[in-house]
């Protein structure tokens, strides 16, 4: 009947469910990380928001990414380190109750009479600090509670809870920033945080593996090295550096936002990018069964990277909001293509190491990108800074491709890492 194949082609568009299905604690950690990922947004809107208030300077603003870099790389390497030697489930727990502190010292701040600077930067090295413990045990225990198969369609349904934070945290802290302050922003965070910490709390245990060493330089070391033996693992960190370093300038969209004569737009713009993601995600039941993921990462960096180009140069607020929806776009694809390689080759024994780097590859990049913005926007102006990493970004994906050929040419199918990875969890993989 009609009914039937219309049917089967919207299931074949539709997000996989079936990691929803076979696992109760990814089931909790989805709506735990949707509930955080709202306050996280929340907080990340108000914050770089109030230094502008406080300073009116886009290189102030920009300092965040260095204030944040260094704390970043030294916790990212450790919790990597970490989260191979303890229960992975302490980890998270204990990381997300310090993240709701950092957010009270926020909150006490914005409700003095002359709000602070100084805390301002000193709270975003400590999340900095904190976040770089807590996303290798997030990201190493995806694999555990996983089956192997289920894990593409795994990385799409994390994708989809993220944006849903991402668009919703924003647009609301556009508006509650405005007609309510940043201290009603600071004080949502920590309701947020306050109930993933009881969910945390509810997660299975998850113990190191039986011959696990104590966090270690040496241990460290051994994950970089295996790192830089597999050339498809080394491009997709190599790809998403250059592709946040160029094209990452969320800092000074507050400036773009004056500059386009439209501050009102300024969640929009903070959420435009999550909106195009989801969009992506909703309909990303064709992902599971692609098996070149690596082409996702490079094709997936070059449409970022051109569509940053796009909001550069257009004067359009709402063409520069397209184009920031079809960055997001460009990211998401980027991104499941990068979780997929990440979760489908690396053994479990070095699974947190590998994932401490992976921070390393997603965060550092960030960071670095809102120093590069900042400065070239104090230099060149607003819209001059945004285009040209935008270019930046499209020309350095395209080296980086043609230098790593066997980041294009990854078969999951055929891959050996992949392969190995597949058999070894095949005999052991049971649904929670």
């Amino acid at each position: 009947m009609p009914e039937e194949p219309a049917a089967s082609r919207l299931r074949s568009i539709l997000p996989d469910l079936a990691p929803w299905r076979a696992s109760a604690d990814f089931r909790l950690l989805w709506v735990q990380g949707l509930i955080t990922t709202f306050g996280s947004f929340m907080a990340m809107v108000a914050l770089p928001l109030q230094i502008k208030e406080l300073t009116d300077s886009p290189l102030a603003v920009g300092a965040m990414g260095a204030v944040e870099l260094v704390p970043l790389v030294v916790f990212g390497l450790y919790g990597g380190a970490l989260a191979d030697a303890v229960d992975r489930r302490k980890v998270i727990l204990a990381t997300e109750a310090g993240l709701g502190l950092l957010a009270l010292i926020l909150l006490v701040n914005a409700v003095l009479p002359s709000p602070v600077l100084w805390p301002l930067y000193v709270v975003a090295a400590g999340v900095s600090a904190l976040s770089g413990l807590q996303r290798p045990a997030l990201d190493s225990l995806l694999a555990r509670i996983v089956p192997h198969d289920h894990l593409p369609a795994a990385a799409a349904l994390n994708a989809v809870r993220w944006q849903l934070g991402a668009i919703a945290g924003p647009s609301l802290a556009g508006l509650v920033v405005a007609y309510a302050g940043t201290a009603t922003a600071y004080a949502t965070t920590i309701g947020t945080f306050t109930v993933s910490v009881v969910m945390c709390a509810r997660l299975s245990p998850a113990p190191p593996a039986h011959d696990a060493r104590k966090p270690s330089l040496r241990g460290i070391a051994e994950g970089a090295r295996y790192a830089w033996s597999r050339p498809v693992l080394l491009g997709t960190y190599a790809v998403d550096l250059a592709a946040m370093f160029f094209a990452f300038p969320n800092a000074i969209f507050p400036f773009l936002a004056e500059s386009l004569h439209a501050d009102w737009s300024l969640g929009l713009m903070y959420a435009a990018g999550s909106a195009g993601s989801v969009l992506l995600s909703l309909t990303s039941g064709w992902t599971s069964r692609v098996r070149r993921h690596g082409l996702f990462v490079v094709c997936g960096a070059a449409v970022w990277g051109t569509a940053m180009a796009g909001a550069g140069l257009l004067g359009n607020v709402w063409l520069v909001l397209a184009c920031l929806a079809v960055a997001g776009a460009g990211d998401m694809l980027s991104g499941l293509g990068r979780s997929t390689i990440w979760n489908q080759t690396i053994p479990e024994e070095l699974r947190g190491r590998l994932a401490g780097i992976e921070v390393l590859s997603y965060s550092v990049g960030p960071q670095l990108g809102q120093v590069r913005a900042g400065a070239m926007a104090g230099w060149t102006g607003t819209r001059a800074a945004v285009w040209s990493g935008g270019v930046a970004c499209v020309a350095t994906v395209g080296l980086l491709a043609a230098a790593l050929p066997k980041l294009v040419t990854y078969d999951a199918a055929t891959d050996e890492d992949a392969a190995r990875r597949r058999a070894a969890t095949q005999p052991t993989t049971t649904a929670v």
